[in-house]
């Protein structure tokens, strides 16, 4: 199944090199009964694991391509809207390159964290990765410091960890630059200054940022002292400090960063990612492998299911692309929401879009130059509310951000307690995140 699904995607995106980019009359107009694959593949990764486990773990390559394939055949046959779909596979393309030479690279990385692990030193190893994601990308960030994360807590790691792992890492970390999070980017390529966002979004980051990492203390706190008191005889604190093996690998990270700039020709971004990926495979050594219990598990399911939701979301993003525009006169917190609530089940960086758009259309008044949209307040005001609620809300479930599921796949391969679909939403998104973005919104976006 995966062989064949990586063949289909090759000769895809070559038919792709020789198509130009997907222009507003390539975009069908669709009704939304052509979302429900969408919907029911949805319900199935929230349900699947926890109402037939087993079935679901042999069975979800086949729901996810077959789901793939009603959809691909409304737009290919139904619609004949053959430009969207070759768009769509190169997106794809795009993304499994992406998310797995970063998956490659990092692996081939092992960071050994030595010391006790307290509430404080997790507190601060988190600020840190929060930073590191405006440098590396939020997927870049995740992939290199989740095994030294879960290493550190050994012995007491709960599902929390791994929660405001993906919180704090995966997604709020990288709202800084345009190259912490995909959407950010996109608008970097639409002519956004690239120190726009942190001049303009600081702000929220910090207060969003700063809120998660004090609840965390609190509750990490707690659950250290309650593990104090269960122990009668802890062993005693060693020396605090870190270790890296296999440098190497950073410079092959370097060179994936690189490529995200490199738009043009063609696939060459995507060339460079893979011999990246190769490079580094050869490059490392068997035993730093070992040691971070490397396998290929995690990117392969990775790459299957979201090869069902790249092709089911398409009728979801054309529907929300045809009537993002007749919202009226949206405010900053309706365009917060909005774009927000749709980054947690969608793609943060095609809704990004989807929204820009429309805060461009109405308030641009025809005007599609970069300088001409960035000098008008009331567009930047919109797209502030688009550039945090996308990053920000992406974190509100497993399919949110690629990185997320990454991180859920690697902790579940390395014995960590993670919660189900539904057990995230309702135990941690509802309870923790959801009061953080209420408070950014009322103290940014009310208005």
């Amino acid at each position: 199944m995966v062989r064949r699904a990586a063949i289909y995607l090759l000769l895809l995106t070559a038919v792709v090199a020789h198509a130009g980019p997907v222009t507003a009359s390539a975009v069908p107009t669709v009704a939304w009964p052509a979302c429900v694959p969408f919907v029911a593949l949805l319900l199935m990764i929230a349900l699947g694991p926890l109402l037939f486990g087993g079935w679901w773990s042999r069975h979800y390559p086949k729901v996810a391509v077959a789901l793939a394939a009603v959809t691909l055949t409304h737009y290919l046959i139904g619609l004949r809207a053959v430009d969207r779909v070759l768009h769509t596979g190169a997106e794809y393309t795009s993304f499994v390159c992406l998310i797995g030479s970063l998956f490659v690279v990092s692996g081939g990385i092992h960071i050994e964290v030595r010391g006790e692990s307290t509430p404080g030193r997790n507190v601060l190893f988190l600020l840190m990765a929060a930073l590191i994601a405006n440098v590396l990308g939020t997927t870049g960030a995740s992939m290199l410091l989740i095994r030294p994360w879960i290493r550190m807590n050994q012995g007491r790691i709960t599902a929390r960890h791994i929660v405001f792992f993906i919180f704090i890492v995966s997604n709020v970390g990288g709202g800084l630059t345009p190259i912490g999070d995909p959407p950010l980017f996109l608008g970097y390529l639409r002519g956004v200054p690239f120190w726009w966002v942190m001049q303009q979004c600081w702000p929220m980051w910090l207060t969003a940022l700063a809120m998660l990492l004090a609840i965390f203390y609190v509750l990490d706190r707690r659950d250290h002292l309650r593990a104090r008191r269960l122990s009668p005889c802890p062993s005693p604190d060693t020396a605090a400090g870190w270790r890296l093996e296999g440098g190497v690998n950073l410079l092959f990270l370097g060179v994936i960063l690189f490529a995200v700039f490199l738009p043009q020709p063609q696939f060459l971004r995507e060339g460079l990612m893979v011999a990246a990926a190769a490079g580094s495979w050869l490059a490392t050594r068997p035993s730093i492998h070992h040691a971070n219990q490397f396998s290929f598990h995690p990117v392969k399911e990775v790459a299957i299911l979201f090869l069902g939701l790249f092709a089911t979301m398409m009728p979801a993003l054309d529907w929300l692309g045809a009537h993002a525009a007749s919202l009226g006169a949206p405010t900053p917190g309706m365009f917060y929401w909005a774009a927000g609530s749709l980054s947690s089940v969608l793609d943060n960086a095609p809704t990004y879009l989807c929204f820009f758009e429309a805060a461009a259309s109405l308030h641009a008044s025809g005007a599609t130059d970069p300088a001409t949209l960035m000098a008008l307040p009331e567009f930047t005001r919109l797209l502030s509310a688009v550039s945090v609620g996308a990053v920000f809300f992406g974190a509100c479930t497993y399919i949110g951000n690629g990185p997320n599921f990454m991180v859920k796949a690697i902790a579940e391969q390395h014995g960590a307690p993670i919660p189900t679909f539904l057990g995230y939403v309702a135990g941690y998104t509802l309870p923790i995140l959801l009061p953080v973005l209420t408070a950014v919104w009322w103290i940014f976006f009310r208005r």
